[in-house]
């Protein structure tokens, strides 16, 4: 393929931390059937099968609060994507993760993955331990990554109750989404992206469940006010349109990416593959499909993605 992609949505597993989460109990994290193994050089050789050129890892759900030292898993985990980076120029960029629920420590982070490890941006995960993204002890986190103009990559997790709501099906099935959409509903309804604008936010998976509930979210928010807002305070849809959404990962062709298109322009939109967890079959046949569908090419999703990361530009 000649398409020079960028993927926004890729994983990494450093081999200490996925031991770690074996030792811990996530042999099926969220349900899902293995815990992949990673190496570098096998997500290359996805690359280039698939006509990626650049990848932007994040570490995926659990994340580092799986019970062991959150502060020491996110150092650990940075460090070891920092170097991946480093051995492979221009091939990875990197998602810092963060201890969110020691804001302290995570702004310690922030400043040296943004600072000294030359982090792309961040990963937060829909919640941490139930508090989840728009909750007031997540103020000093935003506030600094607002200050910053940092690029914020959300990726869902199991949401507490799951027990229940599940179904014994795999969480990334449906969980995943409802999680997706339930964050950033309260990120938007609390006002949290408007006082916090500088950030700049990539919702995954095509905007989860966001395009068809929108209008109603947005309703809710003018006639009655939610989320600590005032009726009619908070421009819902607006700011919706504003965020950067990735497509590719979880089958979104075409119907989900459709709806999504109704909601926010061509502009809005970049690339993913969620690898390892997405297993190349998936990849290939939504890449194939984004390919196909009609008003989304490979030119406009690369010119977005550098608009965000102005070091991908080609010279």
């Amino acid at each position: 393929m000649t398409a020079r992609r960028v993927d926004v949505h890729a994983h990494y597993l450093p081999a200490d931390y996925r031991q770690a989460l074996l030792d811990g109990g996530h042999d099926q994290p969220d349900g899902f059937p293995v815990l992949p193994e990673w190496s570098a050089e096998a997500h290359l050789a996805m690359m280039d099968r698939v006509g990626i050129e650049t990848s932007l890892l994040s570490v995926s759900t659990p994340g580092v609060t799986f019970g062991a030292d959150p502060v020491e898993w996110a150092r650990k985990v940075n460090e070891s994507g920092a170097a991946t980076v480093r051995e492979h120029p221009g091939r990875f960029g990197l998602f810092a993760s963060l201890p969110v629920n020691d804001a302290d420590a995570a702004r310690d982070e922030i400043a040296h993955a943004l600072d000294r490890l030359g982090a792309d941006g961040v990963v937060l995960l829909t919640h941490a331990d139930g508090v989840y993204l728009g909750d007031p002890r997540l103020e000093p986190v935003m506030a600094e990554l607002h200050r910053r103009r940092a690029v914020v990559f959300v990726h869902p997790t199991s949401p507490a109750g799951f027990e229940c709501t599940a179904l014994g099906y795999p969480r990334p099935m449906l969980e995943f989404l409802l999680d997706t959409t339930r964050a950033i509903a309260n990120l938007v309804l609390t006002g949290t992206l408007d006082r916090y604008d500088g950030i700049r936010l990539i919702v995954p998976h095509a905007g989860a469940a966001l395009p068809v509930v929108a209008d109603r979210l947005g309703g809710f928010a003018s006639l009655f006010g939610v989320g600590g807002r005032e009726a009619g305070e908070v421009d819902v849809v607006a700011t919706l349109q504003r965020l950067h959404y990735e497509i590719g990962a979880g089958f979104p062709f075409p119907r989900h990416v459709d709806a999504l298109l109704n909601l926010v322009d061509a502009g809005q939109l970049l690339y993913g593959t969620d690898f390892p967890f997405g297993g190349l079959p998936g990849i290939e046949a939504n890449t194939e499909a984004l390919v196909a569908y009609p008003g989304v090419d490979d030119e406009r999703l690369r010119a977005n993605t550098e608009e965000l990361f102005p070091r991908l530009r080609r010279s």
